[in-house]
């Protein structure tokens, strides 16, 4: 049986903050909670989540590599992106130009996701 995916790891300097972002941005919740380690997901088991680790003394400091794309599923996208941006996150400029339909945004640390278009509208 090949790997799976389990969970993707974001590098935090606030660990508690910060997953209490992805938990309300995503309608998960934070499932659990230690020093060097906060998980959270939509549930206990769910086959993928995010787990937030210490960033350590280093500050972001270039575009990030790999990025979560989010979407919605109500074609409110623009809406989505306001509750986002209530809830911390900023839009943010990484030279994605102005034609493109995709919105970038950063997390209250900087680290950068997109909110796309429904997947209907994606695929096909």
């Amino acid at each position: 049986m090949p790997v799976r995916l389990h969970h993707i790891v974001i590098d935090a300097h606030d660990l508690p903050a910060l997953a209490q972002f992805w938990a309300d941005a995503l309608g998960w919740s934070v499932l659990s909670a230690r020093e060097r380690e906060v998980i959270v997901g939509p549930s206990l088991d769910a086959p993928v989540g995010l787990c937030l680790m210490p960033a350590g003394q280093t500050q972001k400091t270039v575009k990030n590599r790999v990025h979560l794309d989010l979407t919605t599923t109500d074609g409110d996208r623009e809406a989505e992106i306001e509750r986002l941006v209530g809830l911390g996150a900023t839009r943010v400029d990484v030279g994605q130009g102005s034609d493109v339909d995709w919105v970038v945004m950063a997390d209250p640390e900087g680290n950068e996701f997109c909110v796309v278009r429904p997947k209907a509208q994606l695929v096909g």
